[in-house]
């Protein structure tokens, strides 16, 4: 961690002034909604990507306040002082910092920040503070502003927040925690559910952003730290959340030109390891911790044992590899994210030669994406799942998460003899498929499918097919054994001995479900 200093001097202090920016920005209808159906879908959806060109084209000629709202806090395009005192208090924002006059003066003003219209899960209207002028997920790459020199940058809301908001298991808790809080956005949805969160970071410009988030969103101010990873904590009572959106970014050591929202200053995927290790220690009993990683794929390593060995004990784990890429991939989308494609050729050339002599190094032949879930557990025979899952999903995920934990506890209560005694009915979201060749008068075999959630599909034989397909909450799994036996004349004790295995994996992967009252 660098101890160059960060200025903060240039943004907004979070206030009273926050509420009435908010109710200007209500009364304008500058939400997610209203800034929808004012630019059209098409341009929505490129804004969202750090595009600006059909957004532009959308409200040209517009200066009633929405627009101008627009122009101001998603385009970064100074407005002349009228149109922005008809949409906000533009006055009291220009004092409060806001807002700041335009370059070369002529009576404009532009925005100090990005403020982006956010929907909470339940229709809540938030906004989210970033700093001005820096696309979010474009493909052009980061654009620079003065006051941070990229360096020290805040990012908004993008693509890889989203998906950590959608997978955290949003039960009801005493105290969560946000590691690298960037733009606040995880504390944001945690103080839904949290009666206390805390938020840190090692970026002083990100708690800014963060309290000015919470503060624009009409949210619980939270208790904000600066430091790196658990250090601004260690002596806290243990947390029953933990999410993370971390520098997850494998890169290599190059003094000054590491961006700080992105590149964790560890080598390798050091800083996701420690992460995950140093977890289980500010973990409450039951509780979560959820992030997004990176993690190398090692010359002569199964990248499943590696990851896995991160998962300390004590903690039951659920690690899912959504995407890998191999090294030049990789390279090539990091250094356009930093905007080094916009540089002259030969320096373009010098930073991919560095990238890849760095994994050379770490025989590191690609890198994968995903996502990791902890859940502290006093169980003796931890679950420790590590798949490689590309496939699509149905977002969000909170809950089935939660619930695929609750099936795991479930199974450890019960050997073999006590399931069969359980009642069990087939998720709603499962359909069979049979396959076959056209006209024969038995299936192949038979496919279960789950369409919604993580979409699985599990292949059965004659058996299990006919066992889910009879679990409809009536009888005990040991039943409907026997009436399978008795069907197709086979020895019920031998069923019996077949079924549980074919059972757990049903249980375990969403497919079957234990009835409650048993």
């Amino acid at each position: 961690m660098s101890n160059r200093p960060v200025s903060t001097t240039d943004l907004p202090e979070p206030g009273p002034g926050a509420d009435r920016l908010r109710q200007a920005l209500l009364d304008a209808s500058f939400t997610a909604d209203g800034v929808l159906e004012l630019l059209g879908a098409t341009a929505y959806a490129a804004l969202a990507r750090g595009e600006t060109v059909p957004a532009e084209r959308a409200i040209r000629g517009d200066d009633g306040p929405r627009a101008t709202l627009v122009r101001l806090f998603l385009l970064n395009r100074p407005v002349p002082a009228g149109p922005a005192e008809t949409a906000l208090p533009a006055g009291e924002a220009l004092a409060g910092g806001w807002l700041r006059p335009g370059a070369g003066g002529g009576g404009t003003l532009r925005a100090a920040v990005d403020i982006r219209p956010y929907a909470g899960p339940d229709g809540e209207d938030w906004w989210i503070v970033s700093d001005a002028g820096c696309a979010v997920g474009g493909a052009a790459g980061l654009r620079t502003t003065a006051a941070t020199g990229g360096r020290d940058v805040v990012l908004g809301a993008g693509g890889a927040s989203s998906t950590l908001a959608q997978i955290t298991v949003r039960t009801p808790v005493t105290r969560a925690l946000d590691v690298g809080t960037g733009c606040g956005i995880q504390a944001l949805h945690a103080a839904r559910h949290a009666t206390e969160v805390t938020a840190t970071d090692v970026n002083p410009r990100a708690l800014r952003m963060t309290r000015l988030t919470l503060a624009l969103s009409g949210v619980p101010a939270a208790d904000v730290r600066e430091g790196s990873l658990f250090g601004p904590v260690e002596d806290d009572e243990p947390y029953d959340l933990i999410v993370s959106n971390p520098p997850f970014v494998i890169s290599p050591p190059e003094p000054g030109e590491r961006l700080t929202y992105r590149d964790g200053g560890l080598p390798g995927d050091e800083l996701c390891r420690t992460l995950v290790r140093r977890s289980a220690a500010h973990l409450a009993p039951g509780g979560y911790c959820q992030l997004l990683a990176n993690w190398q794929h090692v010359e002569g390593e199964d990248w499943r044992e590696r990851v896995s060995s991160w998962v300390p004990p004590g903690c039951d784990a659920w690690i899912m590899q959504r995407e890998e890429q191999d090294v030049a991939q990789y390279t090539e989308l990091w250094l356009r994210d930093a905007g080094v494609h916009r540089d002259d050729q030969r320096r373009w050339e010098e930073r991919y030669e560095a990238w890849l002599e760095e994994f050379a190094a770490r025989r590191t032949r690609a890198v994968g994406f995903g996502w990791i879930t902890l859940r502290r557990t006093d169980a003796e025979d931890r679950s420790v799942i590590v798949e490689d899952w590309p496939h699509a999903v149905e977002q969000p995920l909170g809950d089935e998460i939660r619930s695929h934990f609750e099936r795991l506890d479930f199974l450890r209560r019960h050997d073999d003899a006590s399931l069969l005694n359980r009642r069990f009915v087939l998720a709603e979201n499962a359909v069979q498929e049979q396959i076959g060749r056209p006209g024969a008068e038995d299936p192949e075999y038979v496919v279960l499918r789950r369409r919604s959630g993580v979409m699985r599909a599990t292949t059965l034989d004659t058996v299990g097919a006919g066992f889910a397909g009879s679990c409809d909450g009536t009888l005990p799994a040991g039943v409907i054994a026997d009436a399978i036996a008795q069907l197709l004349a086979e020895d019920p004790v031998l069923l019996r001995d077949r079924i549980p295995p074919v059972l757990r994996a049903l249980v375990e992967e969403g497919f079957l479900l234990p009835c409650t009252g048993d």
